[in-house]
């Protein structure tokens, strides 16, 4: 099937599989919605959002060690704040960690490169005809570079950044608004790409299946017990195995 254009409508193999004693689920009768992460699934930026957090910890008088950092990355900055300082820290300096975060990061951006077979996925997904929607806990600004380098505004139908929810993850909204913007009711057939476990209990939250990459450094225990159907190296290592995943 070719791929057709779309306009943005919104502001080796796998292992450890359940639920699927063979590893292969039975194929669509009719396309899904695919939403997929972007920042450390498709675009390799978590190590650089940890050190970006980092800079601007310090900036204000506040030291936390990277891997503390790191192990929030997928969290918007609405709840990293809090989830490394408490509620105190938050109302403190929260606001001004953000702005300073955003400046960190922006200066880092030129370092982002595409995980590896991240367009192919993508274009992939469209070719078994599902339906596919980035949704990004990232700023605007960030989330149109990574569209400019994974060349993705003509494969995704749509995409949702934390400028369109209230509250990012691993709260469900951006996956809820995601199926909005597709017109699609809540609890229609859709399946999470993600790679932080909190891409994975946001799906949870609500009520979406799973698929994870090991780009955003959580081990594979810890992934499927928050509840993945899959584990993959890379996006690339994903398609070759779709027909073991929700996606097939």
């Amino acid at each position: 099937m070719p791929i057709l254009p779309y306009g943005r409508r919104a502001p080796g193999t796998g292992r450890g599989f359940r639920g699927c004693g063979s590893g292969q689920f039975p194929p669509m009768s009719t396309p899904l919605v695919a939403v997929l992460d972007v920042d450390g699934t498709l675009v390799d930026t978590d190590y650089q959002h940890a050190l970006a957090w980092y800079r601007a910890f310090r900036s204000l008088g506040e030291t936390f060690p990277v891997w503390r950092i790191h192990r929030l990355i997928g969290m918007g900055g609405d709840q990293l704040v809090e989830a490394i300082g408490g509620e105190e820290l938050d109302q403190r300096i929260g606001d001004r960690a953000r702005e300073s975060w955003v400046e960190e990061f922006d200066a880092l951006l030129p370092e982002v490169a595409p995980l590896p077979g991240a367009r192919d996925l993508l274009v992939g997904l469209r070719e078994r005809e599902h339906r596919v929607v980035l949704a990004s806990s990232g700023k605007p600004h960030h989330v149109d570079h990574y569209l400019d380098l994974l060349d993705a505004r003509d494969v995704a139908e749509a995409w949702i950044t934390s400028g369109d929810v209230e509250a990012t993850e691993p709260a469900p909204d951006l996956l809820q608004v995601a199926l909005r913007e597709l017109g699609e009711p809540e609890g229609a057939r859709s399946v999470v790409v993600g790679d932080p476990v909190w891409d994975v209990e946001a799906a949870a939250n609500a009520g979406m299946p799973a698929v994870a990459v090991r780009s955003g450094g959580a081990g594979d225990e810890e992934l499927r017990e928050a509840g993945a159907v899959g584990v993959f190296d890379t996006p690339g290592e994903l398609l070759a195995g779709l027909g073991g995943t929700p996606l097939a």
